[in-house]
């Protein structure tokens, strides 16, 4: 017998006992790493999303959260539904079914000028008292232009989301929420627990990502969005919570419905409580005494507005009091105590010249309206998108219509309306082609479709736009192969498909313009050298409906060549993590073509690598690992692809455009306007040398 103070334990049972308590205490000390690494990474989210100054790295962060993926594997007993670790649900979403909002989510009146402002303040003081009124606060807010959505927390935890719907009731958007990053699935609450709190915002796209979005759909052969609201919307709709979670959305809390267990008396308590709670609110809302404030408020961001990264169509005007917010009340469809001081955008009326198509590289036809130049949002625009027919029909644009055009997000010129009182009998309707306009060869849409589609492989304009893309930087980095080269080689008939540029040769290029024997000699080296890119870079360049770049280094890192790729079935791509069934069945359409086949043929027997050279392994604990480079001009000792690929083996990152998260901009010579930009927003510029030096060992 063996005793413990008064606990007596049998001999032969006392070894099961000790283990027993040994694996307790074992699983009690994992538990504890567990919550420690969870709060650890919660605390760097609020720094890095909410607050905008991060205390580590990418690299250091992305260690951590792989350190709690590990350990919550191995102990799944503990996987809660706050942890960070399950931000991208699992599988795709059957439907979205509703959720009734505790508050309702009512809407809000606009007004579009300071008198109509002065109006809603005069309906204040009748129900007020004129002289309550003088002591009215007003808050005034930034209204981004995004989707909203409601968000219920329970004991501190985030529960579940939805959009706004009809006010009383919207879609469960909960799991794709979770994969905003900014978004805290657990609130910061030092004291007691708040037992229930309802957190309204704005989902919302900035602009870059929005462009970067909209170029990868480009690339992929994907339908294009209107603008960053439009996409925003599209994105909380997808059934795949992962593809969700690509999009790189942002949350931004602008007001509270139902709450329980916090003394909350004004606009400005609610705000400072979501700060405390580490919820993300503007960082431009302004108390305001009297409507002479909010007027300044509203001119300052008329024009100021335009610098932001985000899109606002305007400021939201509230009373701060909640006790007159109850006095005042609400209509059916909007708070009395409330309203949106919206700007008009900035619109210009042309006319258009006339209609024109566009082919895609997979052959999707885009009506492209070209237009008498007008002065639009500091540029001239002279050509407008018109999505597509759908699009073009239901606003019933016709050549030699007067039309309204603005600029979707300040970027992409649109026509907005045909005013229609100035059409005359010249207006002519646009008919839908039933042919190619390249190559003639009949066009079709599919039954989901909203694009016209030309199948024909051989179509001289997808080859060019194919071609195009083959030789970009981020597919095989062909340098000097640019469109007004390719546009002569193939209306010369020297290029049919992207595998006859490994069988082009000097004296191909002799009657070229702006091609002398130096520039060809450069092409053709350059053509060459791209034969030996890595794999990603090859199943990226091919063009394959629905796969960009990204994708195509998912594919890569499961697959160890071409031709293993090509014999996969729909069910093995389906298996991949970041592949869907649309991309599985585009990927296998694409390798069952006979002209996909005589393709791979032409590039293998040119000497194309086909295979994975290997994996590319990240350097730790680098002195460039989480920083952000921007690489432009040209450099001595690589191309920008390579430069772009080294930054990333070494933990960076990289992107296109320079903006005020560019942490170093890596300039060669010639490097353009990418190089004001970054000294106007101070970002550090570096030289070819100093980046070597950089990224030395010391």
């Amino acid at each position: 017998m063996i005793y413990f103070g008064n606990l007596r334990i049998p001999a032969k049972n006392y070894l099961p006992f000790r283990r027993r308590n040994s694996a307790m205490v074992k699983e009690k000390k994992i538990r504890r790493e567990i919550e420690n690494l969870r709060d650890r990474i919660r605390r760097h989210d609020r720094k890095y999303y909410v607050d905008a100054r991060p205390e580590i790295t990418d690299y250091e962060y992305d260690q951590l959260m792989r350190k709690l993926l590990r350990l919550e594997k191995a102990h799944p007993q503990f996987i809660t539904p706050h942890s960070p670790t399950q931000r991208v649900g699992g599988e795709p979403l059957a439907e979205f079914t509703t959720i009734d909002h505790l508050k309702p989510m009512l809407s809000i009146d606009n007004v579009y000028s300071n008198e109509e402002l002065k109006e809603f303040t005069a309906r204040l003081g009748r129900l007020l008292g004129d002289e309550t009124l003088r002591d009215v606060g007003y808050v005034t807010e930034l209204k981004i232009d995004g989707v909203a959505v409601n968000l219920m927390y329970e004991m501190g935890v985030f529960k579940w989301g939805a959009t706004r719907g009809d006010g009383n009731r919207g879609d469960d958007v909960t799991a794709n929420l979770k994969t905003i990053r900014n978004i805290p699935l657990q609130l910061e609450q030092p004291g007691d627990r708040i037992p229930s709190l309802e957190v309204r915002g704005e989902v919302y796209l900035e602009n870059e990502d929005f462009q970067a979005l909209n170029t990868e759909r480009e690339e992929t052969g994907e339908p294009q969005f209107a603008n960053p609201r439009n996409a925003t919307a599209g994105s909380l709709k997808l059934l795949n919570p992962r593809l969700t979670a690509k999009r790189r959305l942002k949350f931004t809390a602008h007001s509270i419905g139902h709450y329980e267990g916090v003394e909350i008396n004004s606009h400005m308590d609610c705000l400072n409580t979501f700060r405390k709670l580490g919820i993300p609110v503007s960082p431009h809302n302004s108390l305001c005494h009297g409507l002479e404030e909010v007027y300044t408020y509203c001119e300052e961001w008329r024009t100021r507005r335009t610098g932001l990264p985000y899109e606002a169509d305007g400021i939201v005007i509230k009373v701060n009091s909640f006790d007159q917010r109850k006095i005042l009340g609400a209509t059916s469809k909007a708070p009395r105590w409330m309203v949106a001081y919206k700007y008009p955008p900035e619109q210009a009326v042309t006319r258009v010249q006339k209609i024109a198509l566009q082919v895609g590289k997979t052959g999707t036809i885009t009506p492209v309206a070209h237009l008498e130049p007008v002065h639009l949002a500091g540029t001239t625009v002279s050509r407008a998108t018109l999505h597509n027919f759908d699009e073009m029909e239901r606003k019933d644009i016709r050549v030699n219509d007067y039309v309204v055009v603005q600029k979707a997000g300040e970027i992409i010129p649109q026509v907005v309306k045909v005013i229609k009182e100035k059409r005359t009998g010249e207006a002519k309707i646009f008919k839908l082609p039933k042919t190619c306009p390249e190559c003639g060869a009949e066009v079709s849409r599919g039954e989901e479709e909203v694009y016209l589609r030309c199948h024909n492989p051989l179509c001289p304009a997808q080859a060019k736009r194919r071609i195009q893309y083959f030789a970009s930087r981020k597919a095989m980095d062909i340098e000097g192969l640019g469109p007004a080269v390719i546009e002569q080689l193939v209306d010369n008939g020297l290029l049919k498909d992207y595998a006859d540029v490994y069988y082009l040769k000097p004296d191909d290029m002799s009657g070229l313009e702006r091609m002398a024997e130096k520039s060809s000699q450069n092409l053709i080296e350059a053509i060459n050298n791209s034969k030996s890119r890595d794999l990603d870079r090859l199943i990226c360049a091919l063009g394959i409906q629905h796969v960009g770049s990204r994708s195509a280094e998912v594919l890569a890192e499961h697959f160890s060549s071409i031709d293993e790729l090509a014999g996969a079935s729909a069910e093995a791509l389906e298996d991949i993590k970041e592949v869907g069934p649309v991309m599985a069945g585009s990927i296998v359409k694409f390798f069952s073509d006979p002209h996909t086949t005589s393709i791979m043929k032409k590039l293998m027997e040119a000497g194309v690598n086909t295979r994975s050279l290997g994996a590319k392994k990240t350097v730790e604990k680098s002195a460039i690992a989480g920083l952000a480079f921007v690489v432009t001009g040209t450099l001595e000792k690589y191309t920008r692809s390579e430069a772009e690929d080294l930054i990333k083996r070494m933990g960076g990152r990289t992107s296109s455009s320079v903006s005020k998260k560019t942490d170093y901009l890596l300039a060669g010579e010639v490097p353009g306007s990418k190089l004001d930009k970054a000294r106007k927003l101070g970002v550090k510029v570096v030289t070819e040398a100093e980046f070597e030096r950089l990224i030395s060992p010391s």
